[in-house]
């Protein structure tokens, strides 16, 4: 049992980097164990994608992380966790990666958006740095 003095101290976030191809197989496990599905999360970078599965159980995070490239596929969990097949939808009608096996699979009209996947690679303009200052 979690003391009040634990729920009050600041929360360590546990990320673990995995495999895409492993992704199906650890989340599987973490259902096993009695986790449950939190959120998945996608960021666009300058030439791919990371994507980061969060699972919570008594209180503690595990956030499952990975990258994908534009061209590659995800397998959909929401065969294990049902709820899953928002996020899933979600991130292809934004961001084009393509999650195949989604339980409920809205083929791109989950969203209606000025643009089609407006946070993919070609549509986020990424910002140049500012300039470092010299140390003098």
């Amino acid at each position: 049992m979690i003391s009040t003095e634990e729920l009050i101290m600041s929360e360590p976030q546990e990320i673990v980097p995995v495999e895409k191809s492993d992704l199906v197989g650890i989340v599987a496990q973490l259902f096993a164990e009695g986790y449950r599905l939190v959120q998945i999360g996608c960021t666009t970078l300058p030439e791919a994608y990371e994507l980061t599965y969060s699972f919570d159980r008594e209180y503690r995070f595990r956030n499952l992380r990975f990258t994908v490239r534009p061209d590659e596929e995800v397998p959909s969990i929401s065969v294990i966790y049902p709820n899953a097949f928002l996020y899933e939808n979600e991130i292809h009608d934004l961001f084009g990666i393509t999650i195949t096996h989604i339980t409920v699979d809205y083929r791109g009209t989950l969203y209606r958006t000025a643009i089609s996947t407006p946070f993919s690679i070609g549509n986020v303009k990424f910002s140049e740095p500012p300039p470092q200052k010299e140390k003098g």
